[in-house]
């Protein structure tokens, strides 16, 4: 093989990666095509091209420029994604330090299980995007039977708070847990079942690769980071 023909070999592989086929080029030339052009290929690419030049039409002082502003700009680029990974990376760790700082904890988040505190009692945050005539919370025990009815009065729009005694309606205290929790809201168009705010305890992390951390909380199973509102 002649020079020329290794360096015409070269150029046709270089291009290749740029999803340019010359014709006439061998099939292997194009069987090595890629999807990208890093640096490297970028240098192999203007340097075949300085060879390969007519020597009475040599590249001009402004193509030159031009070609090198391009590979300045491939370099940084590289680096930059470089630098962003090495970021991500350093984020990910940061979360999931974070996110084992929650386990033994008790975390407000939205569900329908709650756990009582050491007096027996539960407290719970209602949300209402709308003000409601009235709420009706059912309180059942973890086989389904009923515990406690409370109706509370008018609410306007916003977070309702809700106190539970721990005791049943005969007024007798109930102990165990955890409980099931529904809250419907009533109004004059209709009763609206709203999720809402419970305290429950962190039991473990959950971390896989490539995804945020995930709190296993106990009743209500994965959530994340983000859907805590308070940390006890």
């Amino acid at each position: 093989m002649t020079a020329v023909t290794a360096a015409t070999s070269n150029f046709d592989n270089v291009m290749s990666k740029l999803g340019v086929t010359r014709p006439g080029a061998s099939t292997a030339a194009a069987a090595k095509s890629s999807d990208t052009l890093d640096q490297s290929a970028f240098l192999k690419l203007m340097t075949t091209q300085l060879k390969n030049q007519d020597p009475f039409k040599p590249v001009e002082n402004t193509e030159m420029v031009a070609q090198m502003a391009q590979m300045s700009q491939v370099s940084g680029i590289a680096e930059m994604n470089q630098s962003l990974k090495a970021l991500a990376d350093r984020m990910g760790t940061s979360e999931n330090a974070a996110a084992m700082s929650y386990v033994g904890r008790t975390v407000q988040v939205e569900g329908n299980t709650a756990y009582p505190g050491q007096d027996g009692s539960i407290d719970l945050q209602v949300p209402l995007d709308r003000s409601a005539n009235g709420l009706l919370v059912s309180i059942t025990d973890a086989s389904g039977a009923p515990v406690r009815t409370l109706q509370l009065g008018q609410q306007a729009a916003g977070t309702a708070d809700v106190h539970w005694d721990g005791k049943d309606d005969g007024g007798n205290a109930v102990t165990g847990g955890p409980f099931k929790v529904r809250v419907v809201a009533q109004r004059a168009d209709g009763a609206t079942e709203v999720k809402p705010l419970v305290w429950a305890p962190v039991t473990s992390v959950r971390v896989e690769t490539g995804q945020s951390p995930k709190l296993s909380v106990a009743g209500l199973g994965d959530i994340a980071l983000s859907a805590v509102r308070q940390v006890g």
